[in-house]
């Protein structure tokens, strides 16, 4: 016999039934609640709603478990890629060597974007953040596209529709922060991979080549990776909800980008570089900044450490960590930002209140580091995060609209004034 959940109201006994997922997650079955018995939920951030049924993402949080389709995301970044992995999260199953190849170069031949949309970057102020400016050119590729608006074109038509902006939203990114520092763009080389063509476009010159390190190509490629999927978070969630009421995939992506790029969520990886700047501004000194930490009365928290789902360890941290290591030291850097975090990082990891608490270095810490490395500015640390996630958003958008998922509408407790009589303004 089925498992149901009994509610008590008024005394009256009701009946929910109870789903289980394939890793044992219950849910009680709310869809009928308001229409049996006139009552609804109250789920402040929706921390114990679920909002729909999905096959993409596993997450554990009390375990530190992610996996994508199934696939453990430790052998995801260890042996597979980011275009692979997008094919992973968009269509289900892995692909074979003829479908990955068919794959890539069905990117390759829309990774251009229309020679009228440079005009839109030369319309924003160098100093726009690039967020604000990758939300608003992805937006804008509905009006390049209008076929995008009919949610009934077909699935081989909107299947185009993801292979372009997946192929498009690099060049987009890239050229948003050759915008903010005022220098030309560099056009797409579709010899090169999908992360190295992106690194390309930010860091190349039309005076110089950008010489390509692989081993910052295989750390972007990890981060890229990991940030691919994760589950109904706040821009996901958006990208659903947008997606649900038939809007176009690019404008549905355009909400995620915003939603994003709120400093609660994607913006978390630039916060911990921030930080970093405060403690070297401060004198260096990690030991002071780490009593702050502890001192319950005091404001200060280190950023990068502890997650909000993840209530032991993000495995995706212990998976960047060497990749950070191996950029550090590739790249040979003698920066005091990263020498502090390299200490902060020594403390959270042998500390016994971190380690009481669970306060390991999450995978914005080392992201942070890495892109500092790199040289990419703070400014576009949610936008490679956004990079990242775009096949995420494309699935998640893709599985809500073939479920036929019916439009997104919260409910509400009002708490505001009874019903009052209208006074004129002069009476007032």
């Amino acid at each position: 016999m089925s498992e149901t959940a009994k509610l008590e109201l008024q005394g009256k006994t009701f009946e929910l039934p109870v789903i289980e997922g394939t890793e044992q997650e219950k849910a009680i079955d709310i869809n009928d609640l308001r229409a049996q018995t006139g009552y609804i939920t109250l789920d402040s951030g929706y921390k114990n709603t679920g909002a729909t049924v999905s096959n993409i993402t596993f997450l554990d949080g009390e375990t530190g478990i992610l996996r994508y389709r199934g696939y453990p995301i430790e052998q995801l970044a260890e042996r597979s890629d980011f275009q692979e992995v997008a094919y992973l999260l968009i269509y289900g199953e892995l692909p074979t060597k003829t479908q990955l190849e068919n794959f890539s170069e069905n990117i390759k031949l829309h990774t251009l974007i229309h020679e009228d949309m440079r005009r839109f970057y030369s319309a924003f102020p160098t100093f726009a953040h690039p967020m604000g400016v990758v939300s608003s050119v992805t937006c804008a590729l509905s009006s390049f596209y209008p076929e995008s608006l009919n949610p009934h074109r077909g699935e081989v038509k909107i299947n185009l529709t993801m292979t372009r902006l997946l192929a498009k939203f690099p060049t987009i990114a890239a050229w948003a922060y050759k915008n903010s520092i005022g220098h030309p763009v560099i056009y797409p080389k579709n010899k090169l991979g999908y992360v190295e063509n992106f690194l390309n476009m930010m860091f190349s010159m039309p005076t110089e080549e950008y010489e390509l390190d692989p081993v910052v190509v295989n750390a972007l490629d990890k981060l890229l990776i990991l940030h691919a999927d994760h589950e109904q978070n706040c821009s996901t969630s958006t990208v659903r909800l947008a997606g649900s009421s038939q809007a176009n995939l690019y404008s549905s992506i355009a909400a995620g980008v915003t939603a994003l790029w709120g400093p609660l969520h994607g913006g978390a990886n630039q916060e911990v570089i921030e930080m970093l700047d405060k403690i070297k501004d401060d004198g260096g000194s990690v030991d002071k900044w780490v009593e702050k930490a502890k001192d319950k009365n005091d404001s200060f928290r280190l950023m990068g450490f502890g997650h909000r789902v993840y209530k032991n360890f993000d495995p995706r941290a212990k998976i960047i960590k060497k990749a950070c290591d191996d950029v550090l030291n590739r790249l040979g850097i003698k920066d005091p930002i990263l020498e502090i975090a390299k200490k902060l990082e020594e403390v959270a990891l042998h500390d016994e209140y971190f380690i009481e608490r669970k306060l390991y270095p999450n995978v914005d810490f080392y992201s942070g580091i890495i892109y500092r490395a790199m040289g990419i500015p703070k400014d576009m640390f949610t936008v490679l995060f956004a990079v990242g996630r775009l096949p995420g958003w494309i699935a998640q958008w893709n599985e809500m609209r073939l479920n036929k998922e019916p439009i997104g509408r919260p409910r509400q407790i009002y708490v505001g004034p009874k019903v009052r009589d209208y006074i004129n303004i002069a009476d007032r």
